[in-house]
């Protein structure tokens, strides 16, 4: 059947509507973002060209990494050492919390289409509080919302490293000292960490285990066991910090949701076995 030339005449600009629509909603939210990413990139590109990178380094990186806070720490990983997997439990530590980020955005991830994958590598702390809370319209996509969220916070980071990039190796100054901007974001992360605790348990026991590896280890080898020993504690102390930070209630749910997904699970390998009886007979 031949379709109506009429039909997709309207199609296409709706559509098009749609997609500038939801642009034109996603880009107000970006706005602080950008403050934030532009400056932070840009002080990144210079740091790499200040280590002795050229400008596609910081900018290549940008664009497939787009992890802050281990872009940094790869810089000290190309300088040193080959050594993946280090790298490998580094980045993992580093970056542990994306997975819970990813949990939480399971359901509005869903039926995104080839958006999803995109969605998901993206996925940076601030494009995930950005999507998770932000008070979307009815009359805008959500797929597209969410989408745009996480390609202008791509761009702006992208963007400011290559320009970083290219300032560092155009201008010549002295960069003496500009490394300690990776301590300092540290450090600034740490900080609203803090201000977000009621108890402050879990970063007490962050800082006493890396204080102990520390003297243990040496400074050169204490990052490693370190964060293995910091997610070990709180994995196991992990429903007394919930229960201390949240309140008893949340903990409550938290066991009655393993309770479920075991029963489920029990239930599930039951009618397995019931089918399997039935084929064998």
């Amino acid at each position: 059947m031949a379709s109506d030339p009429k039909t997709e005449f309207k199609t296409q600009p709706e559509s098009n509507q749609k997609i500038k629509k939801a642009l034109k909603a996603a880009f107000p939210y970006t706005i602080p973002i950008f403050a934030g990413f532009w400056f932070l990139a840009l002080t990144y590109g210079i740091y790499m060209h200040a280590c002795g990178f050229s400008f596609w380094y910081p900018a290549l990186m940008s664009l497939t990494i787009f992890a802050g806070s281990i872009e940094f720490v790869t810089v000290s990983m190309l300088m040193g050492p080959f050594d993946p997997l280090s790298a490998f439990l580094m980045t993992l530590m580093v970056n542990a919390r994306h997975l819970f980020y990813g949990i939480s955005m399971l359901d509005r991830y869903r039926a995104m289409g080839w958006k999803k994958l995109y969605l998901i590598f993206g996925m940076c702390d601030e494009t995930f509080s950005i999507n998770y809370t932000a008070d979307i319209p009815e009359d805008v996509d959500r797929g597209w919302f969410m989408f745009f969220v996480t390609l202008l916070n791509h761009f702006y980071w992208f963007s400011g490293a290559l320009v970083g990039g290219l300032f560092g190796s155009l201008i010549q100054f002295n960069a003496e000292g500009l490394e300690f901007v990776m301590v300092a974001m540290f450090v600034v992360i740490f900080m609203e960490q803090w201000l977000k605790e009621k108890q402050h348990i879990s970063s007490l026991i962050g800082l006493a285990l890396g204080a102990g590896c520390l003297a243990i280890f040496g400074a050169s080898q204490f990052m490693i066991p370190a964060m293995v020993s910091i997610l070990f504690v709180l994995t196991l102390l992990r429903k007394k910090i919930t229960a201390l930070e949240c309140g008893p209630d949340l903990v409550i749910n938290m066991d009655a949701a393993d309770t479920d997904t075991e029963d489920d699970s029990a239930l599930n390998a039951q009618r397995k076995a019931d089918i399997l009886q039935e084929e064998m007979s």
